[in-house]
């Protein structure tokens, strides 16, 4: 459980594919203004993060909700139950579909409703130009992304990702924020898409730049320098323009 800024703590998970390698994943609490918590996202605890979390917690009482941010996240929300059984299970129209047994809330993390009832504690952003959930469930492009106000640190699942090699590999291997690897299979078939994901993006660079760190699934925390989230998302845009181009160039 690590701490990136006032009132925001990153906590790692296990993921593991074919129950062998372990891509892991990640959750967040972040302070609300009044000093209550939410949890963003939903993972297994470690053994080593359940006494801090329940410290700063009240034993999991101060946890007023669980905001899970992407739609193809689904894995741990059983038993995110047991961290916080009286939080507001909140999530996406996926996570409705999927778990239809669970008590979630009826505002889904995409309406506009719920994200103006968390506006004081949290910005959020949805990219333009791509399906929010595809019909190809390998597509995990799009989420919603999360910026804790107090202290500006940005939550993302796929959406944006950032792999840092281990050990001696470290300096050799650029942590540098990318844009997720299928993006040309989540694009809308449809004039002006591609335009409207590049709008989006730039945006996102100019209107969150002040980004200390991004706390991104299933990889890394990324560190970054002042100015760093704005040159790393339009240097992860610019790696995407061919992607862009050749949607532009299909459909209008």
């Amino acid at each position: 459980m690590r701490r990136l800024g006032e009132g925001f703590w990153n906590l790692r998970g296990d993921f593991r594919i074919a129950g062998l390698i372990n891509i892991g994943t990640q959750m967040s609490l972040v302070r609300r203004p009044g000093g209550r918590f939410l949890l963003i996202d939903s993972c297994e605890l470690r053994e080593e993060d359940r006494q801090p979390l329940h410290a700063l917690t009240d034993g999991g009482k101060a946890i007023e909700a669980v905001i899970n941010v992407h739609p193809f996240h689904t894995l741990h929300c059983r038993s995110i139950r047991a961290v916080a059984p009286h939080a507001r299970l909140i999530g996406t129209q996926r996570h409705h579909d999927k778990l239809p047994d669970l008590p979630w809330d009826p505002l889904r993390t995409e309406d506009a409703a719920l994200q103006a009832e968390f506006a004081d504690t949290l910005e959020f952003s949805i990219p333009d130009g791509v399906d929010f959930i595809s019909d190809d469930e390998s597509v995990h492009v799009s989420s919603v992304l999360t910026r804790h106000r107090e202290s500006g640190v940005v939550h993302v699942d796929d959406t944006l990702n950032s792999f840092e090699a281990p050990g001696l590999l470290k300096p050799l291997v650029s942590g540098r924020l990318r844009f997720h690897p299928m993006l040309a299979k989540a694009l809308k078939p449809e004039p002006g898409a591609a335009d409207a994901y590049a709008e989006w993006a730039r945006d996102l660079a100019g209107r969150w730049s002040g980004t200390p760190a991004v706390c991104t699934a299933h990889s890394a925390i990324r560190d970054l320098d002042e100015g760093g989230w704005r040159s790393e998302i339009l240097n992860a845009l610019s790696r995407v323009e061919k992607t862009l181009e050749k949607h532009r160039a299909a459909h209008g």
